[in-house]
């Protein structure tokens, strides 16, 4: 559990009394002889309020963080998203990209977060005492987090609905339900072009044939906004208690999607066509890796699916002791999130497979992306095994889970964020208050999202809100950490926390160091580049909508007010201090002394003491 450390804080030196001795941190007694441990080097850190007394609420165990992280990362990106770009990008050859991505990009970034967390205590804002130049980077984090917060409940609430809807027999969208005859086959027996699950899809639940676009969103679908409504009521109740209550739910929601992932692989290969399925999801294109597309999505969606850039890690980090070994809790949530979405293209394609195989058409003919994936062709899919209503509660009840999970840890570190930044609310009653005003304002700012229109709206904040504006709040973070707060400290920092540690994580960090320092920025800065091509050369759409001008440009401006957080927060920075530009820039770039007071927890009850170094 954190304890309080004592602050030494800098004043005129006492000419009769000599300097108190520095204590070192990964020893308890004995003085200090190891340089690496020697008080902070460089000019002295800056004043600042005294970091509070109370002691910090901690994971009663690691396998509730390690599981509340698999749980946020683990989300729907792995189901529908992952799968949709093997296809799209040369099948199997893009497994090549991922992992690259996932090694020189993904694992890197993944550590930075959960390192800067565990170390620092506080949330994705607070968390920037470090070097209050780049506190824009947090607060880019809590509006992204807020944005994806916003729409993710929205794919939450059609989860519900369908799952509402599956306890019927046969299921309203399958082509035994009374009224969707004519759509599997007309009088001649020819097969139509639209399915059960589609109409069903677009007419009953979005209602999106009565909008013609953003400019028309429509009436409010009243059932959808009821099952919003009861999405964000558990959200609430969920995330009431904090850690102790969401940490418990985590052994049911992050475990659940994996026995029902594993029990449709083994269904699914025993479904004729299936291998038809799973040859297609591993197909190999390799002239396919000389398009800078399939690198760019490749990156994309390790974002999405490792959550890098949304402060829920930082969050959920800053609950660790002090002593957690964060490289070990980095490769096992990393290569575990890499390997659930590879395996979940088995369960998906050798379904679609099957599907093919009963519809005579090609397995790529049956595929989509993005919602359309998820609650057209799937639901067509289980509409189509035996027992279909036991397939379809089970599938709409993991992406339930898969979808809580990861909102979860966005509410977690958005309230995190303003706690930290406000401590008058961190009591039970007002945290509450606070949560239930967030909850409620997410809900009533997302029914514009549950109309008839929302569709358009929901694609719009989909596609910018996490673009451009996630890979410039991680380029930001790596820079800063790098070259502002100084990587050899990090790395120093990241050794005092795991304190007893095998061979191994030293070599694992210096690959880290090194990727930090310039692997990574340089991949960023390319993914970057790519994605403002791919966004000016590649109009957004929707199906046959094509968004108008003002749409896009309104979706440019979610994503720019991001990006502009960073340098508007390091103006105000260095506008707060004095001197010449040069100096304020060296002052803004110290830590503060609650920063280095974050590293005085519980020690065994150890009491840390920073001294600037004599002159």
């Amino acid at each position: 559990m954190p304890g309080t450390g004592h602050l030494d804080m800098p004043g005129p030196p006492a000419p009769a009394t000599p300097p108190e001795p520095t204590v070192n941190i990964l020893q308890m007694e004995g003085p200090t002889t190891d340089p690496t441990c020697q008080p902070w080097p460089g000019p002295p850190p800056q004043p600042d309020i005294p970091a509070p007394s109370s002691r910090r609420v901690t994971w009663t165990g690691k396998y509730k963080f390690l599981l509340s992280c698999v749980g946020y990362c683990v989300g729907l990106g792995n189901i529908w998203r992952f799968p949709y770009l093997c296809y799209r990008n040369g099948g199997g050859v893009f497994l090549i990209p991922y992992f690259i991505m996932s090694l020189i990009m993904g694992l890197p970034l993944f550590l930075m977060e959960l390192s800067l967390g565990q170390y620092g205590a506080a949330g994705p804002i607070t968390i920037w005492n470090c070097c209050p130049l780049l506190k824009g980077i947090g607060i880019a984090m809590l509006i992204t987090s807020s944005l994806v917060s916003l729409y993710y409940n929205v794919i939450i609430a059609w989860a519900f609905y369908y799952l509402g809807s599956s306890f019927q027999s046969p299921l309203p969208w399958s082509c035994d339900a009374p009224g969707n005859a004519y759509l599997c086959q007309n009088a001649s027996g020819i097969v139509s072009w639209v399915s059960a699950s589609e109409v069903f899809w677009n007419e009953q639940v979005l209602g999106v044939m009565h909008s013609s676009g953003l400019g028309d969103p429509g009436a409010v679908q009243w059932p959808l906004a009821l099952c919003l409504l009861a999405a964000w009521i558990i959200v609430f109740f969920c995330t009431l208690k904090g850690i102790h209550s969401s940490g418990k739910m985590v052994y049911v929601t992050a475990t659940f999607p994996y026995l029902v992932i594993l029990t449709l692989v083994i269904w699914g290969a025993t479904l004729d066509g299936s291998l038809d399925g799973v040859r297609f999801y591993l197909s190999l294109d390799w002239s396919r890796l000389q398009s800078a597309q399939v690198w760019s999505d490749a990156a994309s969606q390790i974002f999405y699916s490792l959550c890098i850039g949304f402060g829920g890690l930082v969050s959920m980090a800053s609950y660790n002791e002090f002593d957690n070994n964060v490289i070990q809790n980095t490769l096992v949530i990393t290569i575990g999130n890499c390997c659930t979405s590879f395996f979940a293209g088995f369960a998906i394609f050798s379904v679609l497979g099957h599907m093919a195989w009963r519809n005579q058409v090609p397995v790529g003919s049956v595929t989509d992306s993005g919602p359309g994936l998820m609650f057209v062709a799937y639901p067509e899919a289980l509409s189509l095994l035996p027992i279909s209503p036991l397939w379809s509660v089970l599938f709409f009840l993991t992406l339930f889970t898969l979808g809580a999970d990861t909102l979860f840890g966005n509410i977690k570190g958005i309230t995190r964020a303003i706690l930290d930044e406000f401590p008058a609310l961190d009591n039970q009653r007002k945290k509450a208050a606070l949560l239930g005003a967030l909850c409620t304002s997410f809900y009533l700012l997302g029914l514009p999202l549950v109309t008839q229109g929302g569709i358009f709206w929901f694609t719009l904040i989909d596609k910018y809100s996490t673009g451009f504006g996630l890979i410039t709040i991680s380029l930001f973070m790596c820079l800063g950490i790098t070259f502002c707060y100084g990587v050899n400290q990090f790395c120093q920092d990241i050794m005092d926390m795991i304190r007893q540690y095998p061979p191994w994580c030293k070599h694992m960090l210096g690959y880290f160091k090194a990727c930090w320092a310039f692997f990574t920025p340089c991949l960023l800065l390319f993914v970057l580049v790519c994605t403002c091509l791919d966004m000016h050369h590649m109009p957004l759409h929707h199906g046959t909508y094509e968004y108008p001008t003002w749409g896009t440009n309104l979706g440019i401006c979610m994503g720019i007010l991001t990006c502009l957080q960073v340098p508007l927060w390091a103006i105000m920075a260095l506008c707060r201090e004095s001197g010449t530009l040069r100096n304020r820039f060296q002052k803004a770039i110290q830590p503060l002394h609650s920063w280095r007071a974050a590293a005085g927890r519980n020690m065994d009850g150890v009491v840390i003491v920073w001294h600037s170094p004599s002159p």
